[in-house]
């Protein structure tokens, strides 16, 4: 615990920019577990963050140029590979249930490891990968990131509960570190796929796998023979009846259908702006470096957002902070629709400039709004399963992500939005800026608290069985990445 006293002789000033968040990680490290902090900079910062930068571009010109998919084509793909995110309720069971060898952390990081690595080889290595084998090349590497993701989620739900005054840093340090990782992946890029093209980027992305599979060999935790596998069932039956129970509750299933409508109503275009901004004849013709460069300014904007939640806004109740930031949400949207008039030619604004402002605009009200519902999900986890009711919650998010994305697949089929006819985006713009405003609405499904408050009923929050109880915390304390107990993942 960090003293008061020593407070005042902490550096001020220019100074504090660079010791200030050593003696934030340094802190946290402290009151969690140095293994902790290790953990989110590799999953988060590397196989997330800059991982998932150089798959979402190459993912894009791979199904462009080498596939050659149509738009709404291309954003129905992108919906499948995120698939395993909406399962991850699955792979936070099996973690928590059923151990492998004596051992319930390690196996699953060289899985997720292991699956990262071949995936992308395969696509990497074959000339001429058919479609199909293609989708489920990347969405068995999907699996392999949410796998990993599974783990450390399940540190911070458990984390959040016995330092609820640490919740909001924990969630800015996964940010963060994402975000970080980001920038760095978005920046090279471009630069990549036109070095070595979207099937080399896809051979690069072996790297954070094998940090991922390193991470399962080097891990520290108890090792626990005999194993009564026999129990597996019961384990997942009783965590069911657990979540359900849970989930009946006003005080979760409300925000839950919040968080899902948020999503949902919010139409994913991207792929449309995207064959957009890569066209000679209508579009702005960005080359592949542009991209990139665009997205990494995307990714500031993101760790501005997370800097200015974390030092400002952190506190705030929730259903205020959401209510300012959905409405700038929509109104942001609003850039694409004059970028797409070509308004901003007009004005005499170059459409480079015009784009880098309209992402790292939007990527800084996006985080402002993921951040806070983070936070409000770790805070409606249960004792006893809290892991696996995170992952659960993420699952409706990322349900919800998954219907905003074939629902804009479907409304760019409907409009007629192509490869080379962009008559009609314009409108689908539009259309997507004012459902943007729809959750609006809802804003009543969310609870009023703030961060420091208990949201769930207190029986929710104490476990049942006071032995099991203390029997876990023993065992807690000999797991080398922080306090895994009965209970573990979510994004």
């Amino acid at each position: 615990m960090v003293e008061e006293g020593n407070v005042d002789d902490e550096p001020k000033g220019v100074c504090y920019c660079f010791w200030g968040p050593i003696n934030w990680l340094r802190m946290l490290a402290t009151e969690t577990h140095w293994s902790f902090v290790f953990g989110v900079v590799s999953v988060y910062g590397i196989s997330q963050g800059l991982g998932g930068a150089l798959a979402r571009v190459g993912t894009e010109y791979y199904m462009k140029d080498v596939q050659k998919v149509q738009p709404s084509e291309s954003q129905v793909y992108s919906g499948i590979i995120s698939i395993p995110w909406i399962v991850k309720p699955i792979w936070g069971l099996l973690t928590d249930v059923v151990s492998i060898r004596g051992y319930r952390r390690r196996p699953y990081f060289i899985l997720s490891g292991l699956l990262g690595l071949v995936s992308m080889l395969l696509v990497s290595l074959h000339s001429k990968l058919h479609l199909v084998f293609a989708l489920l090349a990347l969405t068995a590497g999907s699996a392999g990131v949410a796998i990993a993701d599974v783990t450390v989620d399940a540190c911070v739900a458990q984390n959040s509960i016995s330092h609820p005054s640490l919740a909001a840093d924990m969630q800015s340090l996964c940010t963060l570190m994402s975000a970080i990782g980001a920038l760095v992946g978005f920046s090279i890029s471009g630069v990549f796929v036109h070095l070595i093209g979207p099937k080399g980027v896809f051979g690069l992305l072996t790297i954070p796998s094998a940090l991922v599979f390193s991470v399962g060999i080097v891990l520290s935790e108890p090792h626990v023979p005999n194993f009564a596998y026999k129990e597996v069932s019961q384990k997942f039956t009783d965590a069911g009846k657990a979540m359900w129970t849970t989930l009946k509750c006003p005080k979760v299933w409300r925000p839950c259908v919040y968080m899902y409508l948020s999503f949902a109503l919010s139409l994913n275009i991207n792929e449309g702006l995207f064959y957009w901004y890569t066209d000679s004849k209508d579009g702005p013709s960005f080359s592949q470096e542009s991209i990139g460069y665009i997205f990494s300014i995307g990714a500031v904007g993101a760790i501005l957002g997370a800097i200015l939640y974390q030092n400002k806004l952190k506190d705030e109740p929730f259903r205020d902070l959401l209510f300012w930031v959905q409405l700038f949400y929509g109104l942001a949207g609003m850039l694409d629709l004059m970028l797409v008039l070509r308004i901003n030619v007009k004005f005499g604004i170059p459409d480079y400039l015009f784009v880098v402002i309209g992402e790292a605009a939007t990527q800084l009200i996006w985080r402002l709004k993921w951040m806070p519902l983070l936070v409000l999900t770790a805070k409606l986890c249960p004792s006893g399963i809290e892991g696996t009711f995170f992952a659960l919650l993420m699952s409706i998010d990322n349900v919800g992500l998954l219907s905003s994305s074939w629902g804009g697949g479907l409304l760019l089929q409907l409009l007629n939005v192509t490869r080379t006819k962009f008559e009609n985006l314009w409108l689908a713009i539009l259309i997507r800026n004012v459902l943007r405003l729809s959750p609006l609405g809802i804003l009543f499904l969310v609870p009023r608290g703030d961060p420091s408050s208990s949201i769930l009923p207190i029986e929710m929050l104490s476990s049942k069985d006071e032995t099991e109880t203390e029997i876990e915390a023993e065992e807690s304390k000999n797991i080398e990445l922080v306090s895994l107990v009965s209970s573990v993942d979510g994004r």
